[in-house]
């Protein structure tokens, strides 16, 4: 579906073009929240202790798309000033783990993830081997994420290189914080999917890598669909391109299904579990993104935290495909860093809100009460910090880039009612977090300009194409 400027981006009910000039000095008002500390897991404290900073009726100050400052009083009329008092801000949300193509997929009915891969999936992705349809579907997903408040994201595009390159070009329009790279499967996947060789991959991955790694905010990822996907040899080309270039991110997913763990056993029977696989081809790291973590053993979760790799938590496609649940208290004990993410399709929403809500759920079950300082750390600074991007994103420090979002803090009777009733601030963001959707975001910036504002349909510059 197009807008009516014809930019096949999320649609709107008008027009509000991002070529208008961005403002030199920006002040944005209203509730402030943003996070200088980690949170434990379960805390609840009331104003949000040493880790929370809540700074009411405040302004955000931005200055050429950097944030500068925050005060009480108004900055004067040398600021351009948006006047947002009564509605919480937030800095954009971190999606530490999603897939572009599956958009198209979402909400599909009764499969779990083997399932799920051959019936709608696979299928689904081989046609982004077409340049336009990765053209727009990656033009559509940019635009759904910022309509979400996303502003950065790790996202699986398909094997084909096409794919790959349009999801980093429609990010750098948007001026978005993007982490992608094409995906490697060499087997156990249908005609269409697969690489053709080891020296066709490699040959595409250092072109993407070449081409997108460090310009602007995009950066690059080893993407190794999961284990089965791959021969022992393609992880091993995985590997030495790792160790080749530092800086670069690897993707991938792990133990997120029984009978998966089970056929990764059978097929890596040197291997002491599913994660071992990623740590005997070097893939695991500081700059490793491992989606599900379901069905880890303490030994697999001590290496984790070893090698400083991080596990994207992904709550409602865990419940949605009926995966497990993900032990976030073991976890955070070990030591290991664990993010959010919504991995649409499998995921039922790309809003981070309803995934915080959702994780919220998932601990319950296993009889432990996630505040909400943890939820939202997970998906803002947290998730930046184990990105290796708190300088950059994730909360309102001085220096970062100006991703920031306002939201309604309540909408409708029911949420307007209970909103009304709360007598801490964590009560609050609780509520807010467990009631809230998409729907309730005013307006987006990525580095202080305007992606997205309820009601219209944000055009990107043609000259960051």
């Amino acid at each position: 579906m197009q807008n009516a400027a014809g930019s096949g981006g999320w649609p709107g009910s008008c027009n509000l073009s991002a070529c208008m000039p961005v403002p030199d000095r920006l002040a944005i008002r209203g509730d402030l929240l943003d996070f200088v500390a980690t949170p434990a897991l379960t805390d609840a404290a009331a104003e949000g202790g040493a880790a929370v900073r809540f700074l009411p009726d405040h302004w955000l100050l931005v200055e050429a798309g950097r944030i500068v400052g925050r005060q009480l009083q108004d900055p004067g009329d040398g600021w351009s000033r948006e006047d947002h008092r009564g509605h919480l801000v937030l800095p954009g949300f971190v999606d530490t783990h999603v897939h572009m193509p599956q958009l198209d997929v979402i909400a599909s009915h009764g499969a779990d993830l083997l399932d799920w891969l051959e019936h709608y999936t696979f299928p689904a992705e081989r046609r982004y081997a077409d340049p336009e349809v990765s053209r727009a579907g990656a033009e559509v997903f940019a635009d759904a994420l910022l309509a979400h408040g996303t502003t950065a994201a790790v996202v699986f595009p398909t094997v084909h290189a096409v794919s790959a390159e349009a999801m980093a070009a429609a990010a750098h329009a948007r001026g978005m914080r993007c982490i992608t790279g094409k995906v490697l499967m060499d087997r156990h996947a249908p005609d269409g999917l697969r690489d053709a060789d080891a020296v066709t991959a490699d040959r595409e991955l250092r072109a993407g890598i070449a081409r997108w790694h460090g310009t602007g905010r995009q950066a690059q990822a080893v993407t190794v669909r999961f284990a089965p996907c791959s021969t022992p040899e393609q992880l091993a080309l995985a590997g030495r391109l790792m160790a080749e270039v530092p800086d670069l991110y690897m993707q991938t997913h792990v133990a997120e299904n029984r009978d998966e763990v089970r056929w990764v056993a059978e097929l890596f029977p040197e291997a002491r579990s599913y994660l071992d696989v990623y740590h005997r081809a070097g893939l695991l790291g500081p700059r490793a993104v491992l989606a599900h973590g379901i069905w880890l053993d303490d030994t697999d979760r001590a290496l984790l935290a070893e090698t400083g790799a991080q596990i994207a938590h992904s709550p409602t496609s865990n419940l949605f495909l009926g995966s497990g649940l993900m032990d976030w208290q073991a976890l955070q004990a070990a030591g290991t860093a664990v993010s959010l993410a919504s991995d649409v399709g499998g995921g039922t929403s790309l809003s981070m809100v309803r995934t915080m809500a959702a994780a919220y759920q998932v601990q319950a079950l296993q009889g432990a009460k996630a505040g909400a300082w943890a939820l939202l750390h997970a998906a803002t600074r947290g998730a930046a910090q184990a990105l290796q991007l708190g300088h950059e994103i994730g909360s309102f420090e001085t220096g970062g880039v100006a991703d920031v979002c306002v939201w309604d803090w309540a909408a409708g009777p029911v949420g307007v009612r209970r909103d009304a009733l709360v007598r801490t601030l964590h009560e609050r963001v609780f509520a807010w977090l467990t009631l809230a959707d998409e729907r309730h975001l005013v307006k987006t910036w990525v580095a202080g300009q305007v992606r997205h504002q309820r009601g219209a349909t944000i055009v990107p510059r043609e000259d960051l194409r």
